[in-house]
């Protein structure tokens, strides 16, 4: 006897309301439609999401989050610095990230879902520049560990190559003959894959998300293991021997 899969927690309405969101991205049309934005997109995702870090303690506890909610990104757009002022996305996204490790600044897995597909991602997208040095050194230390992950075969044919943003040329200090060189260019370091939105209605669509998260659980702690490594350690008070009495 075979146990069939659960539903998915989101629905062809769901991908309806991104569509007329796409469309109507005023807050005098959503306003009036939270509600429903809360019923058809907010509390599925809150579902995957608690559904997915249950999943994910066995095989990768530092990354649950003790707050689903919280680990999901707000509907609403930041617009102060962009020419874009629409209000609002248009799918909804989630990041789980490393518990130790400051937020966003962390490497992590994510996941987002909209009428135009569905995204599943994970490396280190922003690091600070504490952060990008880190990484910058543990790939020179060792560059050829560092190729080998990220060019895994069963990797690059799910996801494609590595992805991220590149400096025009290698950083100062830095030979171009250097066996890390190319590496070293890269700002941020990503996996990212595209699916149909169709697969957001699946059964198994939370396990389709947690075998992919598992496939670049790997990359992902690579870059954090080399920031928590660059973090020392606060030197613990050591105890003061009192003075002798006599």
């Amino acid at each position: 006897m075979t146990t069939a899969q659960p539903v998915s927690n989101f629905s062809a309405k769901s991908l309806t309301f991104f569509r007329q969101l796409a469309k109507n991205n005023r807050r005098e049309w959503f306003q009036p439609r939270k509600e429903t934005f809360d019923q058809l997109i907010r509390l599925p995702m809150i579902e995957l999401v608690t559904a997915v870090a249950n999943d994910m303690r066995k095989f990768a506890v530092d990354y649950v989050p003790a707050d689903p909610a919280k680990a999901m990104y707000r509907i609403y757009r930041d617009t102060r610095f962009s020419h874009d002022k629409t209000p609002y996305k248009t799918h909804i996204a989630a990041h789980f990230q490393h518990q130790k490790l400051p937020k966003n600044r962390a490497g992590g897995l994510y996941i987002s879902v909209s009428h135009t597909g569905v995204e599943i991602a994970g490396g280190i997208y922003m690091p600070g520049p504490e952060e990008l040095a880190a990484v910058r050194k543990a790939i020179a230390d060792k560059p050829a560990k560092f190729e080998k992950l990220v060019t895994q075969p069963a990797l690059v044919r799910k996801f494609g190559p590595l992805r991220g943003s590149m400096l025009a040329r290698v950083p100062k200090g830095v030979s171009p003959d250097d066996p890390a060189a190319q590496w070293m260019r890269f700002k941020n370091f990503y996996f990212d894959l595209e699916l149909d939105s169709a697969a957001a209605l699946k059964p198994g669509f939370r396990k389709t998300i947690v075998d992919h998260f598992k496939m670049l659980l790997p990359v992902v702690g690579y870059f954090n293991q080399a920031v928590l490594a660059s973090i020392e350690p606060e030197e613990e008070e050591r105890p003061v021997r009192p003075a002798p009495m006599f």
